[in-house]
């Protein structure tokens, strides 16, 4: 567990790229509300858009969650803890006026920065 990262994957780096590219400019790994310990991976403060990127296995990913080949019952209730964390964050951002939105490791950063784009987008005006 300690060799997986925290922030900087290889897929949020494409992402966050992406979506520098379309003109974007957003905090990295920031906390969208200051009770929560919870970190967005692209947050849009003014927009009040917090972006997860989420990992096919570590958060349940209905296309290519895998079961583990050991230990299946430790990780099989990890995951479905980060489930509910998950949507904990999703209700409490909502509550206090974000959106959140969640894009999973497996989609095309391009296509998926557009809709980044077009969530912020349509947040400003």
């Amino acid at each position: 567990m300690q060799s997986n990262r925290g922030r900087d994957t290889k897929p949020e780096l494409a992402l966050r790229s992406a979506v520098h590219a379309l003109g974007l400019r957003y905090r990295v790994s920031a906390r969208p509300l200051r009770d929560v310990r919870r970190t967005a991976d692209l947050v849009f403060p003014k927009e009040r858009v917090a972006v997860f990127l989420d990992g096919c296995f570590w958060h349940g990913c209905p296309e290519h969650h895998t079961v583990a080949a050991t230990n299946a019952g430790f990780w099989a209730d990890k995951v479905k803890g980060n489930m509910a964390r998950d949507r904990d964050t999703d209700s409490r951002l909502t509550e206090d006026g974000w959106l959140s939105v969640r894009v999973w490791e497996h989609e095309d950063p391009t296509v998926a920065a557009t809709r980044v784009r077009n969530i912020v987008l349509a947040r400003r005006g």
